[in-house]
């Protein structure tokens, strides 16, 4: 039984040991002491004019979430996509439910203003 175990070990073994060994290589390879200019912010070759550290509104991180959200959602048709003539009617039917609450869900984030940029 457990010689079924020795690729899974050695590709463990090959998995941490690969990243380990790149860092030590290139710990000795990489420039010591960089140049001021390299460490500066890079702007299309313009001086920086402020401090890039400035603050976002929450508006800017809702609508990421609700994009990250309804993306990973529509992720779940590519399942029916591959199935649904096996599937057949009430595959139709469980993606139009799910594509009911989808649209639910848009129209609530549209009428609460979410989706507005400015």
């Amino acid at each position: 039984m457990p010689e079924g175990y020795l690729p899974i070990f050695i590709f463990l073994v090959c998995a941490i040991l690969f990243p380990l060994v790149l860092l030590v290589i290139f710990q000795f390879l990489r420039p010591r002491l960089p140049l001021p200019v390299k460490l500066e912010a890079y702007e299309c070759g313009i001086q920086a004019a402020s401090n890039s550290r400035g603050r976002y509104t929450v508006r800017f991180y809702i609508i990421a979430i609700l994009f990250v959200v309804f993306d990973v959602e529509t992720i779940f048709l590519f399942p029916w996509a591959v199935r649904y003539k096996q599937l057949g009617w009430f595959g139709i039917g469980e993606v139009a439910v799910f594509l009911a609450i989808l649209v639910v869900g848009y129209l609530w984030a549209y009428k609460k203003g979410a989706l507005e940029w400015v």
